[in-house]
């Protein structure tokens, strides 16, 4: 599931930076199982796409209702334009956005390099 990719093209090699993509998930009151199904289907989709490295979603210990979704990407454009721009993100929106209230507000993280 989770690779590593390597540049072996200027000099040794060395593992590409990836992204981060964070979503907290808010589901309507009374869909979590639904919504993990939904979900359950929704991970091939994801799996699926080229620029997909890996992935996980969690549930809220406090509140049942909440989960966050970590996706790693080899680009921030991967994920903006190759899924959500792809006809398999038509087949996720129609599986999980209605759970959705509000809808997520998406984030992208890259990794902190060390300077020293």
């Amino acid at each position: 599931m989770g690779e590593i990719l390597l540049d072996t093209l200027a000099g040794p090699p060395r593992a590409l930076s990836m992204i981060l993509e964070v979503a907290p998930l808010k589901i309507r009151p009374g869909q979590a199982a639904e919504f993990e199904r939904a979900f359950g289907e929704a991970e091939r989709i994801i799996t699926g796409m080229a620029s997909y490295v890996s992935h996980e979603v969690q549930r809220c210990l406090e509140r049942a209702d909440e989960y966050i979704l970590l996706v790693r990407w080899r680009t921030l454009e991967d994920h903006e334009v190759g899924f959500r721009k792809s006809p398999e993100y038509q087949e996720w929106k129609r599986l999980l956005h209605h759970f959705y209230d509000p809808f997520p507000a998406v984030s992208h993280y890259a990794p902190v390099r060390d300077s020293s």
